[in-house]
């Protein structure tokens, strides 16, 4: 107990520390890993931010490209049309001076006047919409001019209404359109802008304009001046030439603000932009001809295009530029919101998953560690068991292994170790359940004979308490079964063992059925009762019902369901149905035990297999227990791939119901797989019949079950009156059978001390009268053989509960059949034993003086040669090659060298020896070694039941193992396939 605290407190502290140093690095790992997320998620935001910035600005930037060149467009549009406009003009202007010249210098007398002019202009001024009017001056040298006023009847006047002074020219207006009929007799060439105009204009003989000035309607306009010539001159005539041709001018007066006014006003998106005209001849001064001089409130892009009105003397161009500054578009602002924002939710995407991913790895290493830690107090949890069972079971190894001689004087202490070793089992088995560390096996093994082996465990205390204790297998059921008998055996030792303890009277039935045919079932059921608790209103005063239920004891039992109707159900099945045949292997059995002891009371039935519970506090004092076998054996039922459930009634009795999901297994397949220990009956009572006499039909048929398991036949009566009937042929009586029954079996509550001597008188009547050629064998069953055998003239009295192996003891008694066969069987274990271990040498190590002397006195009973050694060390020194042993027998657990560490020695040794073997080196191996290859059988003996002990010894190389205290059957097993020529082979 020590060593093993101390073992598990070392490796809990080992491993608290391990953990401890190894949680240094990783948390400040961690904790350098949130500075890096959180930089890294700072750089993601600041990333996002550029490139919004970026895409905004650049879409931005497309924007106002795109609005440039729309401006650029608008602008060249309207500078192009207002161009095309004013030529129109000037050329109607130039229609309008060759029709002055052809009608007033062709013309003799001239066939135009000032009233002809006046009347013309006007109606063909729809052609001339933006001249304001026009007039024609004639040119007259000074040598004219009295005779030129005299003719016209006034004299030429300057701008400002006054007699022109003398000068070599004049341009005095004679013709005039009614609009501007003000400045008839004006002198052009009084002004000083206009007679540079008129000067150039019949140098180039094109129109030349004045620079602008505000007219008579306050509008901003410029003059037109066209020269008329008396001749036609050639495009390259000299300037001479065209002063000498020139007869006058033909002027007219733009309005530029009318026609850039009605140009805009036809234009679409004329409210968006802002056009000027400017006259830029002297770039110094530029001079407005349309437009606002007001500068604008918000700067906005603008564009300048030239304008070309025909006169190469004067330049002019538009600027135009937006109204107001333009917008910044929705598609600068929302898709670069978008892509920001789809940048944000990658980035707390990305952060996240890397948050979340450094969470779990946190989350994994911490659970790593927790995993070390739980891994290290469960390796000392488990090293703490083993050392506990190695220690208890030692000592009670050589407390159990008792002779026959010494179990009088040490009964109580063998009692006692025999619960103390159950207890460890039981804890020890809930300690691998709960760590997920039980396995089961998978051997061969008969049913029927582990069921007859646990009726016989508890056949003393039934009959001590006068309980009826009876077992039935359906005929459908196999005979082998594929599973593990000893957990198997646990589950129904334990529910029998509770309703022995719990049950005062009444019976004890367990029954198996196959889960197809049965109709027993694994859910709870609530019995109803009419009257209280089974007819009683008060539950502490409720009372079994005295009259009598058609049940194995005649007792009321806890399930409806488990009656003699369902019972019989079940039996016809199993006469009428074909033989039971399934694709599948697997079998699923349905097991019920049923009692009528004091039940369960309804507030403790939840909690029933819960560990370490009772029903009450009173009742560990009144009937022992731990309150640990039932949550076990529903542990061991669901690992078995079934369910467990039950049906209580307080005072009435309890019906416990499970099933297992086992598989099919042939005979004949038994001998290939691993041995099994079977229990064969005797075959001497096969062809035999008998007659029962009972009169529950439930007991009758578990009777009828153990005959038939012998071979004998079986018909059942109610009396021994109907009995004799049958035997005589009487009222209608007859047995069913032809052979007549050797025997009459009669139950015990159907015999007396009345029928006793009329049924032998009875019998030798009809033998006397030819009726029955054989008197048969009158066999009672009773509980108590001897006590009637000795009151009542029977041939014999079958001592319950029944199990085959009591039937066919005492059957052999009566009917005098030779036992020889019978004795075979008896012997057959303990022979076979006995034929195993007869002459072998067997090396015992183990470092307990105890166990040594009762490993020794074990082997030694059936004949083996045994010599014993304390230590791992000594073993060696002989188990040398070529070995004398054919066995070794090695604990695990001893100082110096454990069992181990010495069978990795011997395997090494062998392994040497089997290579020199091959080389065929006569220098160091011998003929005899090399003749075969040496393998000596090394099994365990160990008093620890953990599942990591055994494949440790597997490991090491060990063949198998023992556990201590021996068992015969498990000793046999374990050595068969090593001693046994046949199995080796």
């Amino acid at each position: 107990m020590g060593v093993g605290g101390g073992v598990g407190e070392a490796a809990a502290v080992s491993a608290a520390e391990e953990a401890g140093k190894d949680g240094e690095g990783p948390g400040r790992g961690w904790r350098v890993k949130v500075r890096l997320r959180r930089v890294v998620g700072v750089l993601g935001v600041l990333v996002a931010a550029a490139v919004w910035v970026g895409m905004h600005c650049s879409i931005r930037r497309t924007a106002i490209s795109k609005a440039e060149e729309g401006l650029v467009s608008m602008c060249e549009e309207r500078a192009r049309m207002l161009q095309d406009q004013f030529a129109v003009s000037v050329n109607h202007v130039h229609a309008l001076a060759i029709l002055v010249a052809t009608f007033h210098y062709e013309k003799h007398p001239p066939a135009l006047d000032q009233d002809t002019f006046a009347d013309y202009a006007a109606r063909t001024s729809f052609e001339r919409p933006l001249l304001s009017g026009v007039a024609y001056a004639l040119r007259v040298v000074h040598a004219d001019r009295e005779s030129f006023e005299r003719q016209q009847g006034w004299i030429i006047k300057t701008m400002k209404h006054e007699p022109s002074p003398v000068q070599d020219e004049y341009a005095p207006v004679i013709y005039s359109q009614e609009t501007v009929s003000y400045i008839e007799g004006l002198d052009m060439m009084s002004g000083e802008e206009d007679r540079e105009n008129i000067l150039r204009s019949r140098a180039s003989g094109k129109a030349v304009l004045t620079r602008p000035f505000r007219l008579m309607s306050n509008h901003l306009g410029v003059v037109l001046t066209f020269p008329v010539y008396l001749d036609d001159l050639t495009a390259d005539a000299k300037e001479e030439d065209r002063v000498k041709a020139t007869a006058g001018y033909l002027g007219g007066a733009f309005d530029v603000e009318s026609l850039v006014e009605n140009l805009l006003r036809q234009l679409a998106g004329n409210q968006e932009l802002v056009v000027n005209v400017y006259d830029v001849t002297n770039n110094s001064n530029p001079l407005l001809m349309y437009g606002s001089e007001v500068p604008l409130g918000n700067p906005s892009p603008s564009h300048i295009c030239m304008l070309d009105f025909g006169d190469p003397c004067r330049k002019h161009h538009m600027i135009c530029r937006y109204r107001n500054k333009p917008h910044v578009p929705w598609s600068a602002i929302t898709p670069s919101s978008c892509v920001f924002v789809i940048l944000m939710l990658l980035e707390y995407i990305i952060y996240a998953a890397w948050s979340r991913y450094d969470n779990v790895k946190e989350d994994y290493r911490k659970m790593e560690e927790l995993k070390k830690q739980a891994e290290a107090a469960d390796v000392a949890k488990s090293q703490f068991l083993a050392t506990v069972s190695h220690e208890i079971r030692t000592p009670m190894n050589g407390v159990l292994d008792l002779k026959s001689t010494q179990r009088d004087y040490a009964q109580t202490a063998q009692v006692c170790g025999k619960a103390l070793i159950s207890l460890i089992n039981e804890v020890l088995d809930r300690a691998k359940i709960e760590a997920g560390k039980l396995d089961l096996e998978s051997v061969p093994f008969d049913l029927r004979s582990i069921l007859d082996d646990v009726i016989s465990l508890f056949s003393s205390k039934s009959r001590e308490k006068g309980i009826e204790l009876a077992v039935y297998v359906s005929e459908r059921v196999p005979e082998i079964l594929l599973g593990d008998p000893g957990r198997f055996r646990q589950i129904i030792t334990n529910l029998v063992g509770n309703s022995i303890k719990f049950t005062e009277q009444g019976h004890i039935f367990v029954q198996v059925h196959l889960a197809d045919h049965s109709n027993l079932a694994t859910e709870a059921k609530v019995e109803p009762v009419a009257n209280g608790m089974n007819g009683h209103k008060n539950e502490t005063t409720a009372v079994a019902t005295s009259v009598s239920c058609n049940t194995l004891s005649g007792f009321e039992a806890a399930d409806s369901r488990n009656n003699w109707e369902n019972f019989k159900l079940l039996l016809s099945y199993e006469k009428n149905e074909m033989p039971y045949e399934s694709v599948s292997d697997k079998v699923t059995l349905v097991v019920s035990v049923e009692d009528t002891g004091i039940g369960i009371p309804l507030d403790a039935q939840g909690k029933v297999f819960t560990p370490f519970m009772q029903a009450d506090s009173s009742t560990s004092r009144t009937y022992g227990g731990t309150g640990i076998g039932l949550s076990i054996s529903k542990c061991l039922v669901e690992i078995m791939g079934g369910q467990i459930n039950f049906v209580s009634r307080p005072h009435v009795g309890s019906t416990f119901t499970f099933t297992a999901v086992l598989q099919r297994c042939d005979r004949s397949a038994v001998s290939d797989s691993k041995p099994v220990m079977l229990h064969p009956l005797p075959s001497s009572f096969k062809g035999l019949s008998a007659l029962l006499v009972d009169r529950r039909p439930v007991r009758a048929t578990v009777t009828k079950y153990h005959l038939q398991r012998l071979g004998i036949t079986s018909e059942v009566v109610a009396t021994i009156e109907l009995a004799l009937g049958a035997f005589s042929g009487r009222n209608g009586h007859s047995l069913a059978s032809r052979k007549l029954p050797c025997m009459l079996l009669i139950e015990n509550d159907s015999w007396s001390s009345k029928v006793d001597v009329p049924l032998r008188s009875s019998l030798l009547e009809m033998k006397q009268n030819g009726q029955t050629p054989v008197l048969p064998k009158i066999v009672l069953t009773a509980a108590e053989s001897d006590k009637l055998k000795g009151n009542y003239a029977v041939d014999s009295v079958i001592t319950k509960p029944l199990k085959a192996s009591t039937l066919a003891a005492c059957l052999f008694q009566a009917l005098g059949i030779t036992q020889t066969q019978l004795s075979h069987e008896k012997q057959d274990s303990s022979g076979s034993l006995r034929g195993l271990l007869l002459g072998r040498n067997i090396l015992v190590v183990d470092d307990n003086k105890v166990n040594l002397r009762v490993a020794a006195g074990t082997l030694k009973k059936f004949g083996a040669k045994v010599e014993c050694v304390e230590s791992g060390k000594d073993a060696l020194a002989l188990l040398q090659i070529p070995y004398k042993f054919d066995l070794c027998l090695m604990d695990i657990q001893m100082p110096e060298m454990d069992g181990f560490e010495a069978t990795r020695h011997i395997r090494a040794m062998e392994a040497k020896a089997n290579g020199e073997a091959d080389t065929g080196d006569d220098s160091e191996v011998d003929r005899a070694t090399r003749a075969g290859k040496w393998h000596l059988p090394v099994l365990a003996m160990t008093a620890d039941v953990i599942q990591a002990t055994h494949e440790e010894c597997t490991k090491c190389g060990m063949d198998g193992y023992v556990t201590k205290p021996f068992e015969e059957k498990q000793l046999f097993q374990a050595v068969q396939k090593f001693l046994d020529p046949g199995m080796s082979t």
